[in-house]
């Protein structure tokens, strides 16, 4: 039986990764786009990349970038693959605002790109992913979000999503090209990159827990998202591709906690409880109670100050997903609750740590 061929562009990214090995589970040849630079940029895929010189060429690397439209067609011209998973982005919130028109260019016209290669190329039966997120909904008025629900972005990054959202349908519609949304709300691991909120949190305060660093400067405390694992997320990424017909899907776990909230839970897989002082811009977290013998941690000591610095031009204060369609139609349920996916976060970022130090 022939091997299925695919493409992950972002292959280097903590989806591209967990997607990448999934694929190469189930025995297809993988290619990936990655961007060239003077340092190597694979660590997150360095465990199961293959010297091209050795025998096992199951993943292939190809250099290529989201704003090179003649490049990405040579790269899917001449491998022709049976799925394309479009997960590369400019995909930090903060930055989009500092850098909008990179973010647009990237984002959006990227998707274009690909969409536009596939067509032209006449690779009718290449299914196509494309990787599109909760941030579409920003301001909105629904307490849950799902297909059906009125956008209204909050950031250059949501705009440029909303883009790649809807010439994805429309190419589906003008061209009959398989084309599929996956609207993902916040998915995390290990993997997720240090200046996400998230990871921020975990190496942040694992540093404060080793007597690396003394605190951890936050956003709004208050923001509330609906959190799972990259890992279940990316095998919702494969399974929307298996499908005999295109169609958008709602990714989620159906419950929301604060970054408070995540910031606690962190707190207690490290040993200790977080207690909070003042209000808005004045407000504080101290070391309220040290639940092991940890010498590095003082009780009654600030770690958590709120800066205005981390605050967005405009704020999305709750997203909360609701996956029903995803449930009934492909039978896929989240495996990974908070808690595990933050004691998996910190043992993680505390072996980091601890290697940093010796």
């Amino acid at each position: 039986m022939k091997k299925k061929i695919a493409l992950i562009t972002g292959i280097t990214g903590q989806d591209g990764s967990y997607l990448c090995e999934l694929l190469l589970q189930k025995n297809y040849i993988v290619h990936g786009i990655i961007r060239r630079s003077s340092t190597l940029n694979t660590s997150r895929i360095d465990h199961i990349y293959q010297d091209p010189f050795q025998k096992n060429k199951n993943l292939i690397l190809h250099y290529g970038d989201m704003t090179d439209g003649p490049g990405l067609y040579n790269v899917i011209s001449d491998i022709k693959p049976d799925e394309i998973y479009n997960l590369a982005a400019q995909s930090h919130v903060a930055v989009s605002f500092n850098l909008p028109e990179y973010t647009t260019n990237v984002n959006a016209l990227g998707t274009l790109r690909i969409l536009e290669a596939v067509n032209s190329i006449k690779l009718k039966k290449t299914k196509i992913y494309q990787a599109s997120t909760s941030e579409l909904y920003g301001k909105t008025i629904n307490r849950k979000q799902n297909e059906k629900t009125i956008f209204h972005p909050r950031s250059p990054y949501g705009v440029s999503k909303i883009f790649a959202y809807w010439i994805s349908i429309n190419y589906r519609e003008a061209y009959n090209m398989f084309v599929s949304n996956g609207i993902l709300f916040n998915h995390e691991s290990p993997r997720r990159g240090e200046t996400f909120v998230t990871r921020k949190i975990t190496i942040g305060l694992s540093k404060i827990s080793l007597g690396k660093s003394k605190q951890l400067y936050m956003g709004n405390l208050e923001s509330k998202r609906d959190w799972g694992h990259a890992k279940d997320y990316a095998y919702m990424q494969w399974l929307i591709l298996q499908q005999k017909k295109p169609d958008d899907y709602v990714i989620s776990t159906g419950k929301q906690y604060s970054v408070r909230k995540f910031i606690e839970l962190t707190c207690y897989e490290l040993g200790f409880e977080i207690g909070w002082r003042n209000k808005g811009l004045k407000e504080v977290g101290y070391i309220k109670r040290i639940n092991n013998n940890n010498k590095n941690l003082i009780k009654g000591k600030t770690i958590i100050r709120v800066s205005s610095k981390y605050y967005r031009p405009a704020e999305v204060d709750s997203l909360l997903g609701d996956s029903t369609k995803a449930r009934r139609k492909l039978k896929w349920i989240p495996k990974t609750s908070i808690k595990m996916l933050v004691k998996e976060m910190v043992k993680e970022d505390l072996l980091k740590v601890k290697k940093e130090l010796i």
